[in-house]
């Protein structure tokens, strides 16, 4: 199953509630789905209209649960709190942080 843009819309929204962060937020279609980048570093995507984030150390904190994005694909955190933007942006947050 593919996202929908209206899941793509509302995620993006969500982003946009994070003083500062939709600056440094871009979004990508591929193959049905969204990637999303921070400053161009991949750091999640929209699959099957579910927010998933890259797995980096100090992420078990947040409570996520594993998800795998696609067939074949690497486990993911499941970004269940998608429609609280401040703790969406501490997730944000983290996710690039583990990623320099």
């Amino acid at each position: 199953m593919a996202s929908s843009k209206e899941y793509r819309d509302f995620v993006l929204e969500q982003f946009d509630m994070v003083p500062g962060l939709s600056d440094h937020i871009s979004c990508r279609a591929m193959m049905g789905e969204f990637v999303l980048y921070y400053d161009g570093v991949v750091f999640g995507g929209i699959y099957d209209d579910r927010l998933l984030v890259k797995k980096v150390p100090g992420l078990s904190d947040f409570g996520m649960s594993e998800a795998i994005p696609y067939e074949g694909g690497k486990p993911m955190w499941l970004v269940e709190c998608v429609d609280e933007p401040e703790r969406l942006g501490e997730i944000v947050k983290a996710v690039v942080d583990g990623l320099k």
